[in-house]
């Protein structure tokens, strides 16, 4: 979705790949869900297909439906990675709250433009809405809400030089760790909305993968880690 381009506009290309089920009970799925597929069926009814659609209407040949399920939470457009969906009403208002609460921990990984001279640290930087850029948002100390990410690098890559990180964000700002990357002046590569001069062109796809998923069960009250792997 290029800047300019407003969410009415924006046809998403089609998916091929699948929505993975890692994890099924009667409260709840784990899912994979693959890079390039919207979480929820757009505006634009040329938008239909989301994780979200999917899960209602079946994969043919691949799994049935599920009429119940919601979304407690999403992930970006470009974004792969877990997933809860609750599966009755039960599950949807207990994950909800979670959410809401900021119990839930969620990690990602990602690959940045550059080497990251810290170990480990923190962004700080407060998000706003960018009307005159939609859907971009901006740092902004005036009128953005609080948004804090912390970092640590687990390796450092050459030729060219970049850097896999694991993020785990405190609060869940919308595109927070796209833009707190830019800020700390590492974009994530192949990022459409938030890059350099280079690090749109260094991948094919947003470099940014959901790995793991903290969170209680709904209805034993039992820890929950939904676990999965990276493609890069």
């Amino acid at each position: 979705m290029g800047a300019s381009t407003s969410i009415d506009d924006f046809i998403a290309p089609a998916c091929d790949a699948f929505v993975d089920i890692l994890f099924q009970d009667e409260a709840i799925l784990l899912i994979n869900k693959p890079a390039g597929l919207l979480s929820l069926s757009g505006k634009n009814s040329r938008n239909l297909d989301s994780v979200h659609y999917r899960l209602v209407n079946g994969q043919p040949g691949v799994s049935a439906p599920f009429c119940e399920a919601k979304l407690p939470h999403r992930l970006d457009f470009g974004t792969s990675g877990v997933m809860v969906v609750a599966l009755n009403q039960q599950a949807t208002q207990h994950l909800n709250h979670q959410f809401q609460v900021g119990t839930v921990q969620k990690r990602y990984l990602a690959i940045l433009e550059g080497w990251v001279n810290e170990n480990e640290g923190v962004i700080s930087a407060p998000i706003a809405k960018d009307k005159s850029q939609f859907p971009r948002v901006k740092i902004c100390s005036s009128t953005g809400k609080a948004a804090t990410s912390h970092f640590r690098v687990l390796e450092r890559l050459t030729q060219p030089q970049r850097t896999l990180v694991e993020f785990t964000p405190v609060t869940g700002r919308t595109h927070q760790l796209r833009i707190h990357s830019l800020f700390m002046g590492h974009p994530i590569l192949g990022c459409d909305l938030y890059h350099n001069a280079t690090s749109q062109q260094l991948a094919d796809r947003l470099q940014l993968h959901a790995s793991d998923l903290y969170f209680q069960h709904p209805l034993t009250g039992e820890p929950c880690h939904g676990h999965c792997t990276s493609p890069f």
